[in-house]
């Protein structure tokens, strides 16, 4: 296979400047450059909504050690906020967000870290009161609510942020060195896999009756989603399989695995999307059907318009449920794809060569025609930006203000990750589309497995109208943007 480099020899100094120079995207964040930021203001007083799992993470990086102040947590389970709360001593507890934001008048910015549901809903009402935002992946649960947010954040001029943290990452970064310096030229096509889900999917709805976790406010989860009783199939965790509360496997990993090609390509307008889902058995003939659960493993092919990075239509091959492509013959037979253990990753096919990586856009590796193979040094990009890094450039560029250059160099404001999260989000239409059924009394049919066709401009597939009623959402009495 010719030469194989356990990194790129040029040097830190080059890489960063050779990244500033060339990237459409690039962020390199200040405590990567050091010197030269003073903040209008020392600290910024946030609010956590979402304080258990990842929500502890977000709300431990974004206060930074103690660079700001964590003012208020709310979630409506405080068994699971109880390590936040435990960190925290001082900062007000609350269940429902809107008391905490009539309580509490001198919040700055909020962290979103709650089921996927309820992104839009939380997130709106923190924007329209001026705060700046930082909201989980995926942005939001449906296309519609992205548009709203997206176009919300730019009228009330907050700072916003995602949190695909390996957008922040310098394996990306790399990655669009590579690409912009010609190393595999054009590219047509891209496969992501992922080995999610990890939770229970394609499953029956529960009906037994289940006591409540002592102390959850369980109509406040529920949110804007139809009212339906507690089951431990919904919370904690297992939300992310049912299509009320959570968005799948491609809801939960897309904005991950998606982002290096999408951001690598300067992909943006998707054509048309078309899905397969896999069909179980638990009796004889008759696929199992449960509309409600997301399926056990999907695979979906987006076709965007070129760009002008890359000048001519790509491919991109989705698939979940722990299948993967296969290999190359520019890439040997022992090599892992994407990650180490090959469970998640993206591939892209270029007209010299093949780029992958893996989660976060971490192991980045090419393998050119010419025979050459070179490896990034993984350890290496990992300590350049700390996990907290994602989070630190948002709360700096809150400081900043909207507009500041800080703010115009965060890598997932809702301005880009809106776009992303529609990409993904746009999947999950043809994931539901495919699996539709129509029905005489005796026998069904699936009018949905085609390709759909997406009209951008007007936020609506044009081909196939049943699929449309999953771009929006009605919301449960009491529930609005």
């Amino acid at each position: 296979m010719g030469k194989n480099k356990n990194s790129d020899t040029r040097t830190r100094r080059q890489f960063l400047k050779g990244l500033v120079g060339t990237a459409a995207f690039t962020i390199v964040p200040r405590h990567v450059l050091g010197k030269g930021f003073t903040a209008p203001s020392d600290q910024l007083n946030i609010a956590v909504i979402g304080a258990g799992g990842k929500g502890y993470s977000d709300a431990i990086n974004a206060y930074n050690g103690g660079a700001n102040r964590i003012a208020a947590i709310c979630d409506v389970d405080w068994h699971s906020a109880r390590a936040l709360f435990e960190q925290f001593p001082k900062a007000q507890r609350f269940k429902d967000h809107r008391v905490m934001f009539d309580t509490v008048r001198d919040i700055d910015a909020v962290t979103i870290s709650t089921p996927d549901h309820t992104h839009a809903v939380l997130a709106m009402a923190a924007i329209k009161r001026g705060k700046h935002v930082y909201v989980q992946k995926p942005m939001a649960h449906n296309i519609a609510e992205v548009r709203a947010l997206t176009e919300a954040a730019r009228r009330n001029r907050v700072v916003t942020q995602m949190g695909n943290q390996g957008a922040s990452g310098l394996g990306v970064k790399l990655m669009q060195w590579w690409f912009d310096a010609g190393r595999i030229g054009r590219v047509h096509k891209v496969e992501v896999w992922t080995d999610r889900p990890v939770w229970p999917q394609g499953i029956a709805t529960p009906t037994e009756r289940v006591a409540p976790i002592d102390g959850l406010a369980w109509d406040h989860w529920i949110g804007p989603a139809p009212a339906v009783d507690y089951h431990p199939s919904y919370h904690p965790f297992k939300w992310r399989g049912w299509w009320d509360y959570g968005t799948g496997a491609l809801g939960d990993m897309g904005c991950h695995l998606i982002d290096p090609p999408f951001r690598v390509l300067g992909l943006d307008r998707v054509l048309a999307v078309e899905s397969s889902v896999v069909s179980l058995y638990s009796r004889d003939w008759e696929p199992d059907y449960y509309p409600k659960s997301c399926p056990a493993a999907s695979t979906t092919q987006y076709t965007f318009a070129a760009t002008e990075k890359n000048p001519q239509p790509v491919e991109l091959i989705w698939t979940d449920g722990g299948m993967r492509p296969f290999r190359p013959a520019l890439i040997p037979a022992d090599h892992p794809l994407g990650d180490n253990d090959s469970r998640n990753g993206a591939m892209l096919w270029g007209e010299k060569g093949v780029m992958t990586c893996g989660l976060y856009g971490m192991h980045p590796k090419l393998y050119l025609n010419s025979g050459e193979v070179i490896i990034a040094d993984n350890s290496k990009l990992q300590s350049e930006l700390p996990e907290n890094g994602h989070q630190r450039a948002w709360t700096q560029a809150c400081k900043a203000g909207f507009g500041s250059s800080a703010h115009r160099n965060l890598s997932a404001s809702f301005d880009y990750a809106g776009r992303l999260t529609e990409t993904v989000l746009l999947g999950n239409l043809g994931v539901r589309s495919y699996e539709l059924r129509v029905t005489d009394g005796e026998h069904y049919r699936n009018p949905g497995r085609q390709k759909l066709l997406w009209d951008d401009a007007a936020m609506r597939v044009s081909n196939f109208e049943p699929a449309n009623q999953f771009v929006a959402r009605e919301y449960r009495k009491g529930w609005t943007l």
